[in-house]
């Protein structure tokens, strides 16, 4: 019996360049969080340097967990694993509170340690969510996940810096639908090995394209060393604050439910349906990959939604590519000149790429949405709200001031509200009552009512 694509082991050549492919859409994610903390703690270049390459470290260690698996441990399915955003935002919270700075990545560890212990222990219990996981409800939460996403591919597209004086400028602009372009006549007019690799081929392109416009910057590699460790605790040993634990908790439940969505997503792409079982043993590497990585000097890992839309636009589905990204992940932490190479592709090359990337996830929830069963009008109408709560952070992002900043940190994740409201509303309309409530089929998500002059209207189905 043959293979299931995901379990499929690829040539060596197409193994290492398609997994790069995933490092290349993944990268911007994975060091933003620790340049932005970094910088509210005022750490030096090269302990800047230091803190970046520990990382990349951590995430291919969390992505060989999640690709590989060990026992109970990993999803077994083509997941990139890296630093997730969400903790962006308690963590600088954290260093504004301390007031040593020096103590401010100790007490950050120590909270991601707890957190990811306590997460670990429950992905049992968390898991068993699946079966409020439906089509209608995964195919809005893969829609809202590339939707979210694309605001940061608009955002590369505009340069690495909003204070730059040439911050949206056309060249910017120009480099990314160049990007684009490349990425799209690939898509186009090739085939085989060369059309899968186009978002890699388009990122070299684009970074070519750049020189003469002077966009591209190589001072990265010069300075770079060629091989560095992330010692264990450079840091300083883990310390252990209840406010900031509870901060990071509450993180790894946002994490939590949206690993949990984006493994219903990737499931639905490659065939190969996540169940509780599955989602359980992915839920326990990103905790577990997250408890590990303070000791490497990481943050917290989750699974990274950027790369179901390299997925889906490539159609490679063998897990072992991604654990080949692993592997280069785990070698730039090593080798900071390596981490540096494809820094130096400019910020508006990847946006270019990133529309394609993330556009594609969105499609793929549509295609879902598709076979949700939308002609019944109580599928319509969770959609349709579960959207709209979704896309309140990325329209109004200053919709939840007013709260607290830790409910914040749940209600400025569009995925996660999104993915609450589409469940809750499931369960009301679709599971509450039902046999006193069952759908019928329309052809508009409202009640019929008076007839618009001038608009036939079709008949009701039987």
């Amino acid at each position: 019996m043959a293979d299931h694509p995901v379990d499929e082991k690829l040539p060596a050549l197409k193994m290492a360049t398609t997994g790069l492919q995933h490092v290349a859409a993944m990268y911007a994610g994975v060091v933003a969080p620790p340049l932005i903390v970094g910088a509210a703690i005022g750490l030096t270049a090269t302990d800047l340097t230091f803190l970046t390459g520990a990382c990349l470290f951590t995430a291919g260690l969390a992505t060989f967990l999640q690709t590989l698996g060990i026992w109970k441990i990993g999803a077994r399915l083509p997941f990139v694993n890296g630093v997730t955003f969400a903790g962006v935002a308690p963590m600088t919270a954290i260093v504004a509170s301390t007031e040593d700075k020096s103590d401010a990545l100790p007490i950050i560890f120590g909270a991601v340690i707890v957190a990811g212990l306590l997460g670990f222990m429950a992905a049992p219990v968390f898991c068993k969510a699946v079966r409020f996981f439906p089509p209608v409800v995964t195919g809005t939460v893969i829609t809202l996940i590339g939707i979210s996403l694309l605001p940061v591919a608009f955002g590369w597209a505009q340069g690495p810096d909003p204070a730059a004086h040439d911050y949206g400028s056309a060249t910017n602009l120009g480099l990314a639908a160049g990007t684009l372009v490349v990425v799209l006549l690939l898509r186009r007019f090739t085939r085989g090995f060369v059309k899968q690799i186009a978002v890699l081929l388009g990122l070299v392109a684009g970074t070519l394209i750049a020189i003469p416009f002077g966009a591209t910057d190589f001072g990265p590699v010069a300075d770079a060393a060629v091989i560095g460790f992330p010692t264990p605790f450079h840091f300083g040993a883990p310390q252990f604050q209840l406010a900031a634990i509870i901060s990071l908790c509450v993180v790894m439940v946002v994490s939590m439910t949206e690993s949990t969505a984006d493994m219903l997503a990737l499931g639905e792409i490659v065939d190969r349906p996540a169940d509780e079982r599955t989602i359980a043993a992915g839920l326990r590497a990103d905790t577990l990959g997250s408890a590990i990585s303070p000791l490497f000097n990481g943050f917290m890992c989750s699974a990274f939604a950027q790369n179901i839309g390299l997925v889906a636009m490539t159609k490679i589905r063998s897990r072992y590519v991604v654990a080949a990204g692993g592997g280069f992940l785990v070698l730039m932490g090593l080798c900071p000149m390596a981490a540096s190479l494809i820094a130096v592709v400019p910020r508006p090359v990847l946006g270019g790429a990133g529309v394609v990337l993330f556009g594609s996830v969105a499609a793929s929830g549509i295609q879902t949405l598709v076979r949700a069963g939308l002609e019944k009008d109580n599928n319509v109408l969770i959609v349709a709200v579960s959207l709209a709560v979704g896309i309140i952070p990325i329209t109004a992002p200053e919709f939840y001031h007013a709260f607290p900043e830790t409910a914040r940190i749940v209600l400025d994740s569009g995925i996660s509200t999104g993915c609450v409201a589409a469940v809750l509303l499931n369960l009301v309309f679709n599971h509450l009552g039902r046999r006193d409530r069952d759908a019928h089929d329309v052809t508009h998500p409202m009640e019929a009512g008076e007839e618009i002059t001038g608009v036939t209207r079709a008949p009701a189905a039987p």
